[in-house]
């Protein structure tokens, strides 16, 4: 995971992929918003920012509560989606 984290490119890359692939087995928008969630508080608690863009979505999760960053996590996906 380390590796995927060291580069904001490579994250993002990396999570329209795993986007993609949910999709394809018919997730839905919600599950898979649902599962960003779950991916950026495992984030939070267990992995330290490796660079800039990630130190800045971490203090902007610290600061949020639940609902805003539910709302973090649904951007992150249409982030990807888009790029």
């Amino acid at each position: 995971m380390s590796t995927v984290l060291s580069k904001f490119e490579t994250w993002k890359h990396f999570l329209k992929d795993r986007v993609a692939q949910g999709k394809k087995i018919g997730l839905t928008d919600e599950t898979i918003a649902n599962l960003a969630f779950e991916i950026g508080s495992f984030l939070d608690e267990k992995v330290d920012p490796q660079n800039n863009e990630e130190r800045v979505l971490k203090q902007l999760w610290d600061v949020g509560d639940e609902a805003e960053r539910k709302t973090m996590a649904g951007l992150m996906v249409k982030l990807v989606e888009k790029s």
